[in-house]
């Protein structure tokens, strides 16, 4: 038989699950030409990549065209993760648009390198470079649009 206070307990600890699976939050500095994605604390997991999906389908359909996303805040990356990211950015690019990421730290880069993924990827060190290898290829395409 479950006590009330088994059962508080048992409810303490689905809020705690609740607030766990929550949402990840990302912030967002909408420009001109790009959108900047900065993704809270945390380990790139697949959820994560999953959810930066979700985001970026969002900023599409409030016509943000090309993404920089920051991943200093980000100390590791599961594989799954990487691979969604890959999907994500062949998705972008398939519909004419731009995906950079910036700041990444060791451990992910090499794990994106394990997998080699850094040469299908966008990836830069800095802010700088990402909004110039945007600027390249929005010139790029412009260019191809008029031949």
């Amino acid at each position: 038989m479950v006590t009330f206070e088994t059962y508080l307990v048992i409810i303490e600890c689905q809020q705690h699950i609740k607030n766990q699976i929550s949402q990840m939050e990302f912030k967002t500095d909408a420009k001109t030409n790009y959108t900047l994605i900065q993704p809270e604390n945390g380990p790139l997991s697949a959820k994560m990549a999953a959810e930066l999906r979700q985001k970026v389908n969002e900023l599409l359909e409030h016509n943000s065209t090309n993404f920089i996303i920051d991943l200093k805040q980000q100390p590791e990356m599961a594989i799954e993760a990487g691979i969604a990211l890959l999907e994500l950015h062949h998705q972008l690019y398939e519909n004419g648009h731009s995906m950079v990421f910036i700041n990444l730290q060791e451990a992910v880069l090499q794990s994106m390198k394990k997998e080699q993924l850094h040469l299908s990827l966008n990836l830069s060190p800095t802010l700088i470079e990402a909004i110039d290898i945007i600027s390249m290829e929005i010139l790029e395409r412009d260019i191809l649009n008029e031949s």
